[in-house]
């Protein structure tokens, strides 16, 4: 009867364990996913390390003498009182006050000591790939800046970002003057190096925001990160439209309209507009000599090369159609002549240099002098 039992409460078991593997989610094929593709997986194992620039309150308690505000300066050091300068640098406040606490083991027994981080030193990060100014930038805990305009010469007020708290990705993307005509907000790359081992990487949506309005982690920025926004393969009109509306881009860029144009010159424009918007924003076109039909776009691309594309211009054609494309910084519109203009302006250059001769021999034929 024993065995019998046992006989059933193993195969219960078996049968049990089998139910549960049949009915778990991980027996059916999922994708497998980085952990550092996980924004809790990217963060959670992170602390503040101090580094140069960072101010600390130090105090032994109910030793009077010992406390005080030390700055981490340029070796990595901090000076403490009696003990003197102490290596901190890449180390947390824990580890450092583990440190501070056995140098003092020296002069005093079982120190109790109290480290405080008193002043943050600017995030020292790097932002690259399709942003308006790529480079090295630092970012403060709080204050404002300025989302400022793309290649702006002018003068122009730039629209102010307000910041509180610690720097993110998203303060990082518009201290670099936002994101180009190409930049894709769907796949924003934060890179952090963790102690002597691999990069990690985090990827960000940050369009499901801006399109569904998604909640969206925003990762705050450590010292040394590199914030990379890579380019779109292709996007619709109509997104380029609401990025171009976001503080994700530049407050305005600058193209070039030149040619039968009432004010040729640069002209200011919202991020990813129209070519119609430029060409009235130059005050249209002169009446009865440009030509409608021959407008041209010029445009330096990433490497190096410069397109060239004729439109007409058309304001009533659909948004981002091939004679109303979105523009970009620095683009160069050409409004040349009509027909007959180009005629009457080249038989006036014809005629301009014997223009004097003739007016001489009819003042001599006036003068009777033969």
């Amino acid at each position: 009867m024993i065995d019998i039992f046992r006989s059933f409460s193993a195969s219960s078991i078996v049968l049990s364990a089998a139910i549960t593997l049949l009915a778990s989610p991980a027996s059916v094929a999922q994708p497998v996913r980085s952990m550092a593709t996980e924004p809790s997986a990217f963060t959670s194992d992170l602390r503040y390390r101090l580094g140069p620039g960072d101010r600390v309150r130090m105090s032994v308690f109910k030793i009077p003498g010992y406390e005080g505000v030390a700055e981490v300066i340029a070796d990595g050091t901090a000076s403490f009182p009696r003990i003197g300068s102490v290596p901190v640098a890449g180390l947390t406040l824990d580890q450092a006050r583990a440190r501070i606490s056995k140098a003092y083991t020296r002069y005093l027994r079982r120190p109790i000591v109290s480290l405080d981080l008193v002043y943050a030193r600017p995030m020292r990060i790097t932002v690259t790939g399709e942003v308006q100014r790529p480079g090295l930038y630092s970012l403060d805990r709080s204050g404002s800046f300025q989302l400022d305009s793309a290649g702006d010469t002018t003068g122009s007020a730039p629209t102010t970002i307000q910041s509180s708290g610690w720097p993110t990705m998203v303060e990082a993307i518009q201290k670099a003057g936002g994101i180009t005509a190409r930049g894709d907000l769907r796949a924003v790359v934060l890179k952090r190096q963790l102690g002597p081992g691999p990069q990690r990487e985090l990827r960000v949506n940050f369009w499901e925001a801006l399109k569904d309005g998604k909640q969206i982690e925003n990762p705050i920025l450590f010292d040394g990160d590199v914030v990379m926004v890579a380019a779109a393969d292709e996007i619709s009109y109509p997104d380029l439209i609401k990025i171009g509306a976001s503080t994700f881009a530049p407050d305005t860029i600058s193209v070039n309209v030149v040619g039968e144009v009432t004010r040729p010159g640069v002209v200011r424009v919202r991020a990813n507009s129209l070519l119609s918007n430029a060409v009235l924003g130059a005050g249209g076109f002169v009446k009865e000599r440009a030509s409608v039909s021959n407008v041209q776009l010029l445009r330096l691309e990433p490497n190096g090369t410069i397109t060239q594309k004729q439109v007409r211009f058309s304001p009533s054609d659909p948004l981002g159609s091939d004679n109303n494309p979105a523009l970009r910084e620095g683009d160069v519109i050409v409004v040349n002549r009509n027909r007959r203009s180009a005629f009457n302006d080249a038989v006036r250059a014809t005629l301009e240099p014997v223009g004097p001769v003739i007016n001489a021999a009819s003042l001599l034929r006036l003068l009777g002098v033969n």
